[in-house]
């Protein structure tokens, strides 16, 4: 068995999860190296905001060393939930931010951004795309890139999100549509610009919810405010409609007919964003998801466990990051630190997925006939 002290790491992909594996290990004097298919870390956008739960997201960071520079970045006052009535947009509930700011938001970008920071140079690859990962032989594992090149570990994580290209080693499941696509859109300088959807969503999110439909209004950093419309709906939805996603007026026009009966502060939403349309299908993996243990592979985050985006994703990836790393320095085998990782992940990531899909119907409630 191999050394973990002394074991060839990889991480593939260089999201929230990865990251943190890759800084814990680097704490302790651990080679690791990511790859990552994005040729940059600017490539795209990143998301909206998130929540860091204490438990999952926050102990993953500190963790890391980390906790004091997230809350430097952090907005603990984005914890705050305003629930409105759709037909009237009059305030039905509002939650404020817990007294001890247990769950201050962040820019998922931002977060990203810190992660990458810490790590030592060049322990990020941009632009390698990682096609898949040949079984372990000869004790080893085995990368594969898009490029026809390939390299050895003894340890190789997908931490490559949804459609990962190392979970077919291990499993043979593929995610499934949920029955519900976001539409997102985004506003600019609303401070100035939009200042009564800036009233209505306060410091951190607002969500109105009619029949099979729901709007979600949530503030980021730098006087932004990201915007989703969710609907309950066939994946196909905008085909059967005759919508090309790429007319964005077709698009407003739809929407705006779907919400008809909603009140004109919350339709707002759909008449001004100053950025494109962008349609989002959610997946989610099987569940429960599980596997038998393959020496030299393992799976983290949404590689793992895919669920609805209802605020515990990035949160348990990281802590997948952070324990998985623990593991392999506790350990004296990288095949013992997989096999108590995965012992502590999996039965979590179930529970977790359970209560995360009950979190959608809730988000979403399903028309009822």
């Amino acid at each position: 068995m191999h050394s973990a002290r002394d074991a060839r790491i990889a991480i593939v992909g260089a999201g929230l999860g990865g990251l943190i594996c890759a800084r814990v290990l680097q704490q302790h004097g651990r080679s690791v190296t990511v790859f990552e298919r994005e040729a940059s870390t600017g490539a795209r956008p990143q998301g909206g905001s998130l929540d860091m739960h204490p438990d999952t997201g926050q102990a993953a960071l500190g963790a890391a060393g980390l906790l004091d520079r997230f809350h430097a970045l952090a907005r603990p006052e984005g914890d705050e939930w305003r629930v409105l009535d759709f037909a009237t947009g009059a305030l039905l509930a509002k939650r404020g931010p817990s007294a001890d700011g247990g769950r201050p938001e962040i820019d998922r970008g931002q977060l990203r951004g810190l992660l990458l920071h810490s790590l030592a140079e060049g322990t990020v690859r941009w632009g390698r795309a990682v096609t898949g990962v040949a079984p372990p032989a000869d004790g080893s594992c085995r990368v594969l890139f898009g490029d026809g090149a390939f390299e050895d570990f003894d340890l190789v994580v997908g931490a490559d999100g949804a459609w990962s290209r190392v979970r077919p080693a291990l499993s043979p499941a593929v995610p499934g549509y949920t029955g519900v696509a976001f539409v997102e859109t985004g506003f600019d300088d609303c401070e100035t610009r939009h200042r009564n959807l800036a009233r209505l969503v306060g410091n951190g999110s607002m969500l109105a919810k009619g029949a099979g439909k729901t709007l979600v209004a949530q503030r980021n950093s730098n006087s932004h405010i990201r915007a989703y419309i969710a609907l309950r709906a066939p994946e196909d939805w905008h085909e059967a409609a005759g919508i090309d996603l790429a007319d964005q007026q077709a698009v407003r026009t739809h929407l705006l007919s779907m919400f008809d009966d909603w009140d004109e502060s919350l339709r707002y939403v759909l008449r001004n964003g100053d950025h494109g349309f962008v349609h989002r299908s959610l997946f989610v993996l099987p569940v429960p998801h599980t596997w038998e243990h393959v020496p030299g592979v393992t799976l983290l985050g949404d590689a793992a466990h895919l669920m609805p985006p209802v605020g515990l994703g990035a949160n348990l990836a990281m802590l997948d990051g952070a324990d998985l790393a623990h593991a392999l320095v506790a350990e004296s085998s990288v095949d013992d630190a997989v096999r108590a990782y995965e012992s502590i992940m999996l039965p979590r990531s179930i529970e977790a997925a359970t209560g995360s899909a009950r979190g959608l119907d809730n988000l979403v409630p399903v028309p009822t006939s």
